[in-house]
């Protein structure tokens, strides 16, 4: 048997021995055509090994950043289903019991015969650097933002509701559509904030446009957006001169923290985890500043569970590292109690928090289900790297978010004030 075919060989036994010992109901297709297991149907869920250079990466640097590369172009690939497909069909097995189960010997034999093969190419992920969040106010921010929402306008429509919403939908009923949970969100948000004809309403990172289009239009207030991303801004000016509503809707390039003026209601709708955990006191110091007295701020974002410790809460993991280096440089995500803290810190007396974990599941669902349908479309427009990671982004996302292990959270704060805060004594008129 040639050294080629024993690698084969052996790299069949150990996956055939994995899938039994930990009961991944998946199947192989290897780099010369072979299956595990040797019945695999046609149309089974299978992960493709494009050839043994892969696998020699994977055994001399089993992470996950070796993991994305070989994903992103293709040299891991999936037959018969998608990444969420796969996700979902995961083995819940931990490190400890892991080890028990595996047959190391086996295990030993079958990848030592990669291990001076060469990796191949290409690898374009590891020309991604890691950025940190800058100081408010830094160009480095913009650059941060721009890398992530610059992608392309057409790139986003092929997956996100004719509006453009970029964040969480909100579903009434969970067999609405995408379109219907994002309008509903868009107007719940402004029921939260009470708005009321002829009041001003900032939205802090205000994305395509359609929050502050659809409060100018729908509540009769003058809303102001301010967003870093050069094609967001574009594509929201075109919409408010196509909507007519100049009069009532400005925009502006900005970042958050040079912004003048003093508004009714604030709101900042998944932009916050671009913020950085350094720049937390300058962001909640601005917001404050730029509220009237009394006045209403919606604070919609991500948060992560809280730990035992913050060493612990610091300590990141693999996804949440790989999810900041290569979809949102700089972002940093904190917990809930963080949030609050800060909130309160700064002025804010919190009113109202409501999770919307299972809300996001399903929108991360329909985004990854959408763009999977228009993936070549997506390849026209951004590539192919771009889009199949994208794909895997939004599939984790969904899956993580079904798992518990992240959380997205809408909060509402009042500027402290002595007295009556001015809201309803019960929030029936929030759900009409």
């Amino acid at each position: 048997m040639s050294a080629a075919a024993a690698r084969v060989e052996g790299f069949r036994t150990l996956l055939t021995h994995a899938r039994e010992a930990y009961g991944f109901d998946v199947g192989f297709v290897l780099w010369d055509g072979s299956t595990v297991p040797a019945d695999l149907a046609p149309d089974g869920l299978a992960i493709v090994i494009a050839d043994e250079g892969a696998v020699a990466a994977m055994v001399r640097h089993p992470t996950f950043d070796t993991i994305a590369d070989l994903w992103v172009t293709g040299r891991l690939d999936l037959r018969g289903g998608t990444v969420l497909d796969l996700l979902s069909v995961r083995p819940r097995v931990r490190t400890r019991e892991f080890r028990r189960r595996l047959d190391k010997w086996l295990a030993f034999r079958s990848l030592s015969r990669f291990l001076l093969l060469p990796r191949g190419e290409p690898w374009p992920l590891e020309a991604i650097r890691r950025r940190k969040p800058g100081a408010a106010g830094e160009p480095g921010n913009k650059d941060n933002i721009q890398y992530h929402y610059d992608l392309s306008n057409a790139f986003y429509a092929l997956f996100l509701d004719p509006e453009m919403v970029y964040s969480c939908g909100y579903f009434t009923d969970w067999a609405n559509d995408l379109a219907t949970a994002q309008r509903d969100k868009l107007d719940i948000t402004c029921r939260k904030l009470r708005l009321a004809p002829g009041e001003t309403l900032l939205d802090v990172g205000c994305g395509w446009g359609a929050l502050v289009c659809h409060a100018a239009q729908h509540y009769g207030v003058r809303a102001h957006g301010i967003t870093l991303a050069q094609e967001q801004y574009d594509h929201a000016q075109e919409k408010v001169k196509r909507l007519g509503l100049q009069d009532r809707v400005t925009l502006e390039l900005r970042d958050y923290v040079s912004l003048d003026g003093s508004y009714d209601k604030i709101a900042s709708v998944g932009m916050f985890e671009h913020v950085g955990f350094a720049n937390h006191p300058a962001y909640f110091q601005t917001i404050h500043r730029l509220l009237k007295p009394r006045g209403l701020y919606l604070h919609h974002a991500i948060a992560r569970r809280a730990k035992k410790s913050d060493r612990e809460f610091n300590r990141k993991s693999y996804e949440y590292v790989a999810l900041t280096r290569y979809i949102f440089p700089g972002g940093e995500v904190d917990h809930l109690g963080m949030s609050i803290a800060n909130l309160e810190r700064h002025g804010f007396e919190v009113r109202d928090v409501e999770n919307w974990r299972e809300h996001y599941r399903l929108t991360c669902k329909a985004w990854h289900d959408r763009l999977v349908a228009n993936q070549a479309a997506a390849i026209r427009e951004v590539g192919e790297i771009k889009t199949r990671m994208w794909i895997a982004y939004l599939a984790a996302c969904s899956v993580g978010f079904d798992g518990a292990s992240v959380g997205i959270f809408q909060t509402l704060a009042v500027k402290r004030a002595r007295g009556a805060s001015g809201l309803p004594p019960i929030r029936a008129d929030l759900y009409r």
